[in-house]
């Protein structure tokens, strides 16, 4: 130990204990502690991907053949088209996965056409081995990663078209994005498509419920329950927020009410008592409503959203279609105005006193 202590300096005997103690396990298991759990729980496998069996039964027969075409994955958030393309890699390329067979870019950092000509282009005249492990496939083939490839210039959509012509041979594409309109037809038509669907309610039950026990949450059904209808679908996001409030409100048990308040939801009992002061108050008192909702800070977006909700559900049924379609063109300029930088006062104010005139005519 005093050997130890001489080569390492000043470093309190405390700390060089823990370090001498502290195992690979131990490190490890730090780690896994303060990492995301959208990480942590990201799906290793083809077959653990939720809610997209058609995409997992084509990529699983590509696995097996070792066969892969350029991909084109599109849908919307958090439902997997990520998690799935490196699950894909992981299970295809095996202990080479981190080496030297994947490039993966987020083209929304970099979407000009410097971006193919420097980095892709570079990437896909790479001269790659044949050698195939016992273990896995491994096909010679390596593997460029284009995500949010949305938002891609057209020049620079045109020049990724024709690298991958080029280098079909040895490398293979997989595009990812939200919106498949704004991959322009040649690109789109060079790649096999899969769309992506957001994730069913009884999928992300059982994933949400999954990550509760590994993690030790204590919580109500009626928690995860709220989880899955704030998120709509978007998986990611259910498993963000059950991290934070898993961590805000360790020891005690978690219930619907914590998840909306982490979530920044309106409850519901608001937004009813809004509709309904809105039907039966004058102008003024809905100048006096609006400055209540400003000062309980509530997200203005979130109010528009959950009204908008409200005025297509069944409780409105007596609101005629054309004041409901009035309704939605008000909120839809509201929120324009609000994107643009508008007091948030005064356009509340107005939103509120616009419906409660739209209804009561």
């Amino acid at each position: 130990m005093e050997a130890f202590l001489k080569r390492n300096g000043n470093k309190s005997l405390k700390k060089v204990e823990k370090d001498v103690e502290m195992e690979p396990d131990d490190e490890k298991d730090n780690k896994s502690r303060y990492q995301p759990w959208v990480e942590k729980y990201r799906p290793n496998k083809i077959d653990e991907v939720s809610h997209q069996p058609e995409v997992v039964s084509a990529l699983n027969k590509s696995i097996e053949t070792g066969k892969i075409p350029h991909l084109l994955l599109y849908g919307p958030p958090g439902t997997g088209k990520t998690s799935t393309i490196l699950a894909l890699s992981k299970e295809l390329f095996g202990p080479e996965f981190h080496r030297s067979r994947i490039l993966e870019l987020n083209a929304s950092d970099d979407r000009g056409i410097g971006m193919v000509r420097e980095k892709i282009k570079k990437f896909a005249q790479k001269k790659i081995s044949k050698a195939v492990s016992s273990d896995y496939p491994c096909p010679p083939v390596q593997l460029i990663i284009l995500d949010e490839a949305d938002s891609m210039t057209v020049d620079a959509q045109a020049a990724l078209r024709r690298t991958i012509e080029v280098y079909s041979a040895q490398t293979r594409f997989c595009i990812i994005c939200n919106y498949v309109s704004k991959i322009i037809e040649p690109l789109a038509s060079r790649c096999v498509k899969f769309r992506f669907t957001p994730i069913a309610e009884e999928a992300q039950m059982k994933r949400l419920q999954y990550i509760c026990e590994q993690e030790e949450i204590n919580h109500d059904n009626s928690a995860l329950e709220a989880l899955v209808e704030v998120t709509d679908g978007d998986m990611r996001k259910s498993i963000m927020m059950l991290q934070s409030a898993g961590r805000s409100y360790e020891g005690d048990k978690l219930t619907a009410e914590d998840i909306y308040e982490v979530s920044g939801k309106i409850p519901i009992e608001v937004i009813q008592d809004i509709w309904d002061q809105i039907l039966n108050q004058s102008d003024t008192n809905i100048s006096e409503l609006a400055e209540n909702v400003i000062q309980e800070g509530y997200d203005i977006m979130q109010l528009l959203s959950q009204l908008i909700e409200l005025v297509t559900n069944a409780a409105t049924r007596d609101v005629s279609h054309l004041k409901k379609a009035r309704i939605a063109e008000i909120c839809a300029e509201t929120e324009f105005k609000l994107i643009k930088g508008g007091s948030e006062e005064l356009n509340v104010s107005y939103l509120l006193v616009s419906i409660s005139d739209i209804l009561n005519s």
